[in-house]
């Protein structure tokens, strides 16, 4: 059985003439002949009654398309780095993940308080099978803690802020106390000093690093006071400064058991005459000295 076939429609076939959509096509093309005609009557009129106002929007129009044309070929110019950046930083990877020949014998890079070692003369620890002596130590190895140690006849007035906080750490370690650390910077919250005392206790001090005029105020004992015990957990709360308190900044540290250390009680208990800022503290007080400081 024969399926039947249909008909194939010419190729070359013409539209027919259509009138509707030829007149739609007038009208449309009239109205817009008629808005661009009364656009540039409107321009024209303006011109003529502001022709500055007009001048000004013309070079604002034109600083645009020039503004706009910059910024295009800015991003164009910030793609194009982007894109040579990237490449950079693959080919940089592809370098570090290539295997590195390995050399016979490679250099030990130390650095050293005597300054930079003579590369050629050690091997690598590995190859000599023995561990460096402490004078070559390595970058790492130079970040460890380093004990504190007390001078004598340290001359507190010569010192900068942070050398001071350095030297009542140093006191701190040389009259029996362990785990000293100097922890004053931004953010401290008060602490320059803690450390535990002989006796077990957690001692937070404050330094402050005042000239014999400037004497510490009670605003000074109240935000230390806000801290050393809410924050810091301290058992004892000592002020250590170089100055004198006030009246006021006395009373205060009575009242809130902080322990005052003026001047003349910090050389004190530098030269051994006087008692330690825990010694005056609740549970280890000294006959002679009050909870508020000793020596003021």
């Amino acid at each position: 059985m024969t399926a039947p076939t249909r008909p194939i429609p010419p190729v070359n076939r013409r539209r027919r003439f259509d009138l509707r959509s030829t007149a739609l096509f007038f009208v449309f093309l009239a109205v817009v002949l008629c808005v661009l005609g009364l656009a540039a009557r409107m321009v024209a009129d303006a011109v003529e009654r502001r022709p500055a106002w007009m001048f000004v929007l013309a070079v604002l129009g034109v600083a645009g398309c020039v503004g706009l044309r910059r910024r295009i070929h800015v991003a164009r110019a910030a793609r194009r780095a982007a894109a040579a950046l990237d490449e950079a930083a693959r080919e940089a990877a592809d370098e570090l993940d290539a295997p590195q020949p390995r050399p016979g014998r490679p250099a030990v890079e130390a650095v050293t308080d005597r300054g930079t070692l003579a590369a050629a003369e050690f091997g690598s620890v590995a190859d000599q099978g023995a561990t460096l002596p402490v004078e070559f130590e390595t970058v790492a190895d130079q970040d460890a803690t380093v004990p504190l140690e007390f001078e004598s006849g340290t001359d507190y007035d010569g010192l900068t802020p942070e050398e001071f906080e350095e030297a009542v750490a140093a006191l701190c370690a040389r009259d029996g106390c362990s785990a000293v650390e100097v922890v004053g910077g931004a953010g401290d919250l008060g602490a320059d000093v803690m450390a535990l005392t002989p006796d077990g206790r957690r001692i937070v001090i404050q330094c402050k690093y005042y000239d014999v005029s400037h004497r510490v105020g009670s605003q000074d004992l109240q935000r230390f006071g806000g801290t050393c015990y809410t924050v810091h957990e301290a058992d004892v709360a000592a002020l250590v400064t170089t100055s004198d308190f006030t009246a006021p900044a006395l009373e205060y540290a009575e009242q809130c058991g902080i322990v005052c250390v003026d001047g003349e009680a910090l050389r004190a208990w530098t030269d051994g005459t006087g008692p330690r800022p825990w010694d005056t503290a609740p549970g280890g007080r000294t006959a002679g000295w009050d909870l508020a400081g000793a020596g003021s």
